[in-house]
């Protein structure tokens, strides 16, 4: 088993040793080390006792508190192959009291594999999960080890939102029958909601609240509730998305990348019918983990969108209306951005794959 090395003993990891100062838009920021040494860290999620979940794409959930970090067991078995594992993990709001977590990971189905969900509860000890039980998993028929999407996000109204990929598949996105290239929105027990757009209508998966997306890997809620994704292009063409019910996002008929070839994607960048991305980067940065931030220790960046980059190591920062990249924080620690999200006090905290490390960010002395 891999060595963990935990950087910091306060029991709502906070601060820990040697934070470095960084400037970050004319003020100074301090980056701290929460945990080094991971292995192909996914995924991370806030526990209300100030402790951390961590997820590893081989199959690892890491329990981090009190100056420890503990393997948790009873994780469902992944398919860890190319981009597929143990990846998102989401602690809902009413923890406290269920106890429950939701992971999602990629699911052997025989003759290939799909994404699942799963929920879980958390022992009291938080060494172990109880209970698990696999609420959903993508339609068959998708092979190979790419685009398994796999962010859960709970909507206000504590139904989740869960992203999927197209599985290397582009024209699948447009095949409702599938899962394939879409945003699912399911109960938490894994059902359909009633209110979905496509509820009734034969030939397509129930699930579905949008679909013609790549591989949407950062997703998050505004302070409005409504929310957003971050997802791959091919050669160019990553996209920020505002996340319509029912809404077709084009993917492959419309994209502002090209084939890795050079030719040309689909019908062009536009068609009636099909929805415009808020912001798309060419070329690509190779997007994953999206967070909208709520201005509770920076009041300037209240519903700024934050998106880690795995190509170009750093953090980007969008604002404004039409949306606009003001900033990217490029630091030794931001290596491949794997997934970032805002803590409790307002910190922000974000996983570097390249760093094998989750950092946390706050204001600079």
């Amino acid at each position: 088993m891999q060595k963990i090395t935990l950087v910091l003993t306060a029991v709502a990891l906070s601060l820990g040793a040697d934070p470095m100062p960084r400037e970050a838009h004319a003020q100074q920021v301090q980056i701290t080390p929460v945990v080094t040494g991971l292995d192909t860290p996914w995924g991370f999620d806030f526990l209300p006792d100030g402790g951390v979940l961590v997820t590893e794409r081989d199959g690892r959930l890491l329990h981090v508190k009190d100056g420890r970090a503990q393997p948790v067991s009873g994780v469902p078995s992944v398919f860890a192959s190319g981009q597929g594992g143990l990846l998102d993990v989401m602690v809902p709001r009413d923890f406290v009291s269920s106890r429950e977590i939701f992971l999602s990971f990629s699911r052997d189905q025989g003759r290939g594999a799909g994404t699942a969900v799963a929920k879980a509860r958390l022992s009291a000890a938080g060494d172990s999960l109880e209970g698990l039980e696999v609420i959903f998993e993508s339609a068959p028929e998708s092979r190979g080890g790419r685009h398994f999407g796999s962010r859960v996000v709970e909507a206000r109204d504590g139904t989740l939102f869960v992203t999927m990929g197209d599985r290397g598949d582009p024209d699948t996105a447009q095949d409702r029958s599938l899962h394939n290239g879409s945003i699912l929105r399911i109960t938490r027990d894994g059902a359909t909601p009633a209110d979905n757009p496509f509820v009734g209508q034969a030939g397509i998966q129930p699930e579905i609240w949008s679909f013609g997306h790549r591989n949407p890997q950062g997703a998050g809620l505004d302070t409005d509730g409504t929310l957003w994704t971050a997802e791959h292009g091919a050669r160019g063409g990553d996209e920020v998305n505002r996340i319509r019910k029912g809404a077709n996002f084009g993917w492959p008929v419309i994209s502002y990348g090209r084939n890795y070839s050079g030719t040309k994607i689909g019908e062009g960048v536009a068609k009636p019918g099909m929805e415009q991305p808020e912001y798309y980067w060419d070329p690509s940065i190779a997007p994953s983990g999206l967070m909208v931030y709520s201005g509770k220790i920076w009041p300037a960046w209240r519903g700024d969108i934050f998106v880690g980059s795995l190509k170009s190591d750093h953090i980007a920062r969008l604002e404004g209306s039409p949306l606009q990249l003001v900033e990217t924080l490029a630091f030794p620690e931001t290596e491949r951005v794997r997934d970032i999200d805002e803590a409790p006090d307002g910190a922000i905290w974000f996983l570097s794959e390249g760093q094998g490390a989750l950092y946390r960010m706050t204001p600079g002395g």
